[in-house]
């Protein structure tokens, strides 16, 4: 009898022992197949399971905002942020704030854009998520203009939006002809549009230089860039400021695992991502679904929030919102 209480302290120990990682999407999106590479390498030196928790909602909005209110108190329970999350946090009334927690580690990640057969007039397919995609497509199809109404303007004459779409129903219609636009990270780029001509990229961002830099991976494709020789200019027009804030939350807050700020786990946890990180397997698995890219560990995230809040000023704020708002018809407020 004894021995069986024992055994069942223990195995209610283990039980209790296990972490939680919430995802803020349905089990098989993107963001969930990676976290679950992560995880399954990660809690190999933990010593201790990682189990994942799916809570999907419109934009990624619910999962976030359960962490922030609940969640978070408990020392075992890990949130994955995903890149809809940042500008969501720009540009809707949402209960989470990164500045509230404390960064265990984010891959430094970008989105490739890719077009087929484009002419005068570009059809791309995306969600709320994708306004960072919207606003580069818009100054790359329209060059700098002296006012938001102007972008407008163009923008009808020149870009079919269309919303709704899945991914997997995205990429088909891409296949189809039917749209010409199509937008993948890096790896998934590879898979579903595998010798199509990649238009520009988002870029990654160097946090010694404070902004995007050419991925290595897609060399001289960076936005800014392909504008320079699009329009013999550099992009500097309002919607630009717009787009680069969109793109930094976006794309430097993606797949970042967060836990509440003074969590006694943090240091734990970072240990065992960077031990991880010297595992040649756990790399090869995470390289073969999201590509070849960086990790920022930690104190880095300290770094780059102070980085966010510098740029985000007043106007850039209001012109992302003016954009997501009247031109992509989503809803946005201006906090």
């Amino acid at each position: 009898m004894k021995i069986l209480t024992i055994l069942f302290t223990l195995f209610t120990f283990s039980a209790l022992a296990e972490y939680t990682m919430v995802i803020p999407q349905k089990p098989g999106s993107g963001t969930s197949q990676w976290a679950m590479i992560v995880a399954k390498h990660m809690e190999k030196h933990l010593d201790e399971k990682i189990k994942l928790k799916h809570i999907p909602g419109a934009r990624d909005i619910p999962g976030f905002n359960k962490f922030h209110n609940e969640l978070r108190f408990d020392d075992k329970t890990i949130m994955v942020s995903h890149g809809g999350n940042g500008v969501s946090f720009l540009t809707e009334k949402v209960d989470y704030d990164y500045n509230q927690y404390e960064a265990i580690g984010g891959m430094n990640l970008t989105i490739v854009m890719g077009s087929k057969n484009l002419k005068d007039k570009a059809i791309f397919a995306g969600g709320s998520g994708n306004v960072p995609d919207a606003m580069a497509l818009t100054l790359y199809m329209c060059g700098n203009l002296s006012s938001l109404t102007e972008y407008k303007k163009c923008f009808d004459e020149k870009i079919t939006f269309v919303k709704g779409m899945k991914g997997s129903e995205r990429r088909l219609a891409f296949k189809r002809g039917e749209l010409n636009i199509t937008r993948e990270n890096p790896a998934a780029y590879k898979k579903h549009a595998k010798g199509v001509e990649v238009l520009f990229t988002h870029g990654v961002y160097n946090l010694q230089k404070a902004r995007q830099l050419d991925d290595p991976n897609h060399p001289n494709k960076l936005f800014d860039l392909v504008f320079q020789q699009k329009w013999n200019e550099w992009p500097a027009s309002d919607l630009y400021f717009g787009y680069n804030l969109a793109r930094t939350y976006r794309d430097t807050l993606q797949k970042v695992f967060w836990v509440n700020k003074g969590n006694p786990n943090a240091k734990k946890l970072r240990v065992a991502l960077q031990t991880m990180l010297k595992d040649q397997q756990a790399v090869a698995d995470i390289t073969k679904k999201v590509g070849v890219y960086d990790w920022f560990i930690g104190d880095d995230y300290k770094k780059i929030l102070t980085i966010l809040n510098e740029i985000k000023t007043k106007k850039s704020v209001k012109d992302l919102v003016w954009f997501q708002k009247n031109v992509l018809g989503y809803d946005a407020v201006i906090k």
